[in-house]
């Protein structure tokens, strides 16, 4: 009976599901799979895969041969030392040919069949002169893989402006889908530098931030819209959305603070339902 978990595959490649019928795992253990084609050196990140998914929905790409030894460990020291040699040697032949990329790393594949060099660039790449360069001093199979700039991010890893190290490279499996609404949702200033990430994009915490703020804001005003309070009529500049604070310009320099009631949300779910 199949048996499926998560590992993930290398150091730079994505999360597989392989069959671990015969090996007991757990999480955060090495094991040697066998996926395309070839052995990989993969550490197991979920003895199971997650409740939403489905065994007949996920792709199974190979399966577990056995708990990596002490001898697996060294040799993939000695792949790491090879990886490291091979992304020269790559980065000498895309000089030569003029190419309109940078290489970032290279990864071998546990079993020493198969390069994968992992790319950067603005638009496509016509690498087939390199692949045959590069397959001329290898002599194995070439793998060129064109990542984008949150995979690069995710791949040399670094720290947020949070101080903690960055989510992609933590901790996230897979990229969601990001929008500039979800900055304003949090009634964050649209300035570049103060909600994009190290890759240039906006932050990936917005994500999983984006459904509490659109929860709380149920009920509270926009910024810029003109609201009738008890000191008369005035102008909302800001609003500190988890406290539920509006601040009100009323004219003449005075600005008034209020509180908007939870219940405001559920008033604003009804008059929303009375409109459709």
């Amino acid at each position: 009976m199949a048996k499926l978990i998560q590992v993930q595959i290398g150091e730079y490649r994505s999360i597989a599901v392989v069959d671990a019928a015969n090996v007991e795992v757990v999480r955060g253990d090495f094991v040697i799979a066998e996926v395309e084609r070839s052995s990989e050196f993969a550490r197991v990140v979920s003895a199971g895969l997650p409740r939403c998914a489905k065994e007949g929905s996920s792709p199974v790409s190979g399966r577990v041969l056995r708990k990596a030894t002490d001898g697996d460990h060294r040799q993939m020291d000695n792949n790491r030392t090879k990886s490291r040699e091979a992304l020269n040697v790559c980065i000498s032949k895309v000089n030569d040919l003029s190419l309109d990329m940078k290489v970032l790393k290279a990864e071998y594949s546990f079993d020493s069949t198969k390069i994968i060099f992992f790319f950067i660039a603005e638009g496509r790449v016509d690498f087939r002169n390199l692949v045959k360069e590069l397959a001329k001093v290898f002599r194995v199979r070439i793998e060129l893989k064109q990542i984008g700039v949150r995979d690069r991010a995710k791949m040399i890893a670094g720290y947020g402006v949070c101080g903690q190290p960055l989510c992609c490279s933590s901790f996230i499996r897979d990229f969601s889908q990001l929008s500039i609404k979800m900055a304003k949702e949090q009634a964050l200033p649209l300035n570049p530098s103060k909600i994009s990430g190290v890759c240039s994009r906006i932050k990936c915490c917005m994500a999983y931030e984006f459904s509490v703020y659109r929860e709380l804001n149920r009920g509270l005003p926009k910024i810029g819209a003109k609201v009738q309070i008890a000191e008369g009529k005035g102008r909302v500049i800001n609003l500190d959305i988890l406290k539920r604070l509006v601040y009100v310009d009323v004219g003449e320099g005075k600005i008034v603070k209020y509180n908007v009631p939870k219940d405001a949300k559920d008033e604003a779910d009804k008059k929303k339902e009375q409109a459709q």
